[in-house]
């Protein structure tokens, strides 16, 4: 094929489907036009290929049928309006389904460690298997405080361990099992530590160390378990849902979120080592337990106020309908 030729016959096609797309509006007709001159410039390229594979007749062939794609879907939504519906819509919805798990979760996650650490507290037997006495006393009065001194890179060692532990609550979620193992061992050794600690008499250190960052970070992880059992009972009681609709539709909302959970438990890492550890030691307790307690604030008023306005609106924490594509009608 002479590539001089075919480009002269069919020039004209090539320049108006080029003017179609540089269009602002199309009327029905130019709409129609425009689709069956792409369905025909799509043969021109393949045809170039198959038997004159011109470089810069494909390049620019192939930079004229994208345009027309684009033309002819629509354009995407620029990047930071997805980050914003993501933050403002898709994130808080998921959070606010989970919500009541959520907090189950972390009724029966503080009631575990309260009795595991009343149990350590006041039990010789249970104390002693904490360790040694000089390795209690050691712990007690130097390696717990020294735990928040660290240097710099503390913060993201700290969200590194957080978000496995979250990673594996919500991966693991399918399961039913796993993520209520990672909760109660967490638990326990929460409460065990809190029990020594209140054992020598040092349960305002305990509680002044942990709760500035904690109260964020326990209530991202009783999230993250929250949203695997959450996935898990999906499959236990799908309601109108098939079990496989079900699956889906919970284990991409799980996620969202998982992201969300990553960006909750940065916060508490930073405060974890800027504000917990030494290197604050100018501030006052009560401040630093007042930013803690603004930072769970701050993740309930987001998850119920934006929550609950995305749900009503119809937002589940899913992909939206272009996303995850067609799903098989069901009754009910």
């Amino acid at each position: 094929m002479d590539i001089d030729v075919f480009s002269s016959v069919h020039r004209g096609e090539w320049n108006r489907l080029d003017e179609l797309c540089g269009k602002r509006r199309l009327d029905g007709a130019e709409a129609d036009e425009l689709v069956r001159l792409y369905q025909t410039v799509a043969t021109h390229l393949s045809t170039v290929r198959s038997t004159a594979p011109d470089p810069s007749l494909i390049s620019d062939l192939s930079l004229l049928l994208s345009r027309a794609r684009a033309k002819i879907g629509g354009a995407h939504d620029p990047a930071w309006r997805t980050v914003l519906r993501f933050l403002g819509v898709t994130l808080p919805a998921a959070f606010y389904r989970i919500r009541w798990w959520t907090v189950a979760v972390t009724i029966i996650c503080v009631a575990i460690a309260l009795v595991v650490g009343f149990r350590v507290a006041t039990n010789p037997d249970a104390l002693a298997a904490m360790g040694t006495p000089s390795e209690r006393e050691r712990y007690v009065n130097d390696m717990f405080t020294a735990y928040y001194s660290q240097k710099s890179s503390f913060g993201a060692m700290v969200w590194t361990n957080n978000a496995w532990i979250a990673a594996q609550c919500v991966g693991l979620g399918i399961t039913g099992v796993w993520p209520a193992l990672v909760l109660y061992s967490n638990a326990v050794q929460v409460g065990s530590v809190g029990g020594m600690m209140g054992h020598y008499g040092a349960l305002d250190v305990f509680l002044k160390s942990i709760l500035p960052h904690g109260l964020l970070e326990l209530t991202s992880i009783f999230a993250a378990g929250a949203a695997g059992l959450k996935t898990f009972w999906a499959v236990i009681a799908p309601g109108h849902r098939s079990r496989g609709r079900a699956l889906a539709e919970e284990g991409r909302a799980l996620i969202t979120v998982a992201i969300g959970l990553a960006l909750a438990l940065s916060v508490a890492g930073l405060i974890e080592s800027k504000v917990t550890g030494l290197k604050a030691s100018w501030m006052p307790w009560w401040l630093k337990i007042a930013i803690g307690a603004l930072a769970l604030a701050g993740f309930w008023v987001y998850t119920i106020v934006l929550g609950r306005r995305a749900v009503r609106a119809g937002e589940t924490g899913d992909m939206n309908a272009r996303e995850r594509g067609d799903v098989q009608p069901v009754a009910g």
